[in-house]
Parts: structure tokens; sequence; C-alpha cells
């Protein structure tokens, strides 16, 4: 490689003291590794004369060739370079809707601004099916709520919010600022299959034990636009968590409820054999974000 470098500066100052100088090595270093460098192509590259070099047909086609090649070959070290510190390449982030804004969201719009080059990859699903994509390496980190640590998998908590009920803005509590549990005792509460709806199912039964009724739940096999569509028709009322409150949905109202002291859960799971440093940087950035939120 170093023959190779000196070739191409003696080619373009065509005079060996002059490439000598801007390299930083002697005039003799490097005639003699040209020499044996065309003793070993079996070709003259140069013609030499009293003032300088010229090229000769082989040597400039020689050159032409060497060139392309360290050129495609920088371009090369400075692609894997970027893939190496996670400024280049592609993230795979599994989640359900329910944590699409929020922290999660403000946290993907940080990471695109510091890497820009990093292209996040969505996948939605339940947290079952998100863990297990970890697990086989199709998702990078999936994102989940109230979901137990998986023991093969790294997992941390990142922030907390508040449970929020959904009511139709029909239902008598709608025009109430907050509601209690024992409000929402016997309703009717419409739950999903997916996402975060096995949580959602059992910490409505405890609730609703806890005040001496006995839970009215309808499991639905729906997303959670469909969830909000029947809430907003009065088929039952659900749960959901802050951060998707802000979402707003015609014939829905969001309304905290002020005896429940146990916040949702948001961690993220990620392979111990994953070394993406692309993950890395979002993790860290992650922690960081869930340490000043929760130091504020």
């Amino acid at each position: 490689m170093v023959s190779l470098i000196q070739t191409l500066a003696v080619a373009e100052h065509l005079n060996f003291r002059h490439a000598a100088n801007v390299l930083g090595v002697t005039q003799s270093s490097i005639s003699a590794r040209v020499k044996a460098l065309e003793e070993t192509l079996g070709v003259q590259l140069f013609e030499r004369r009293h003032r300088g070099v010229r090229l000769t047909e082989a040597g400039r086609q020689f050159v032409d060739g060497v060139s392309s090649g360290i050129g495609h070959l920088d371009h090369v070290v400075r692609t894997v370079g970027a893939f190496a510190s996670g400024t280049e390449g592609h993230l795979a982030i599994g989640l359900h809707t329910s944590i699409a804004a929020g922290f999660l969201a403000d946290l993907r719009q940080r990471y695109r601004d510091a890497y820009p080059g990093i292209e996040q990859i969505i996948a939605e699903g339940r947290s079952s099916e998100t863990i297990g994509q970890v697990r086989d390496g199709k998702l990078d980190v999936a994102f989940v709520v109230n979901t137990p640590p998986p023991p093969d998998c790294h997992s941390r908590e990142l922030w907390r919010e508040s449970i929020v009920a959904a009511l139709p803005s029909t239902h008598p509590l709608a025009s109430s600022p907050s509601v209690l549990w024992r409000d929402l005792a016997r309703e009717t509460f419409l739950v999903r299959t997916g996402a975060s709806g096995p949580q959602v199912f059992d910490h409505v039964v405890r609730r609703v034990a806890e005040r001496g009724a006995s839970p009215q739940i309808h499991r639905r096999d729906v997303g959670r636009d469909t969830l909000m569509h029947m809430v907003a028709s009065g088929d039952g009322i659900t749960l959901t968590t802050e951060a998707a409150s802000h979402v707003a949905f015609p014939g829905v109202v969001f309304r905290p409820i002020d005896d429940e002291v146990e916040p949702a859960r948001f961690s993220a799971v990620w392979s111990p054999h994953n070394g993406s440093p692309a993950l890395k940087n979002l993790l860290d950035l992650a922690v960081k974000m869930g340490s000043s939120a929760r130091s504020g």
C-alpha cells in the first residue's frame, strides 16, 4: 500500500524529490520503492529524466486504475467506519400504537436529529411478538409496557406514565375533570387482545375486585382506532396512558383516575447478543432522557 501511495505521489508531481518532500520521506526511499514496484510488475511506469519523470503509457494505465481503486477503498473504509460508530445504517424498533406518542415520539425525534444517517424501521405488534422478534434478531429493540423482563434478554425501565380512563363524550362522567375507581367499577371495559391488552385486563380485574365488584370486560381483537370507535359509540370504556390521551379522538374524552397509584411502566428490551452501535446510541439517549424526566 505504501508503494502505491508513493507511486501516485510521483505521478502527481512528476518529480521524486517533490513527492518525497510532500510525503515526508527521503528521495532515495521513494525511488527504491517505485523501482521495486516496477520490477514486480515487469513494466516501466516512469521515464526518468534529468529534471523529473514522465509517465509511460503503462504507467498512465496503472496510475488511473490504482487511483480509482484507492478512492473506492477510501469510500469503503469511511462507510464501514460510519457503521461501526453507529452513524450510518438502520435500526429496527418494535412497539405498539399506544406508546407511539409522548416519550417514545420525543426519543425517536431526538435520535433522528442526532443520527440522521440511521433509518428507523418501525414494526407494530403485541409485546410477546416484538420480544420474540428481538430474540430472533429481526428487531434491535422492543418498547413494551408493564411487561416482566424476559430472562433471556436485557431490559431497562425508561419512563412511566399515568393511567387514564377513555370515556364516550356522552358518558355522565365526561363532564367531570377526573374520576375515581369506584365510579368505574361497574362499567363495561373494552380491552384489546393484542398490544398491552393482557396487562390492561389484569389491571382492571385487580382494581374492580378491590372495590368489591365483578369486572365486566369484553376482549376485542381490534386495533387502537377501532377500540376508540367502540368507546365513542358507547360500547364501553377503556384504559390508556397519558401520552396516548394527547392524541384526540372524536367522541372520546380522557380523564385522569385520581386514586390510581400505579403508573404504566415502559421498558426497552434488547438481545444481549446485539452489539449494534446504533442500538447503543439509542439506549444511551433513552437512559439520559429518562433520567432527566425523573429528576424534573
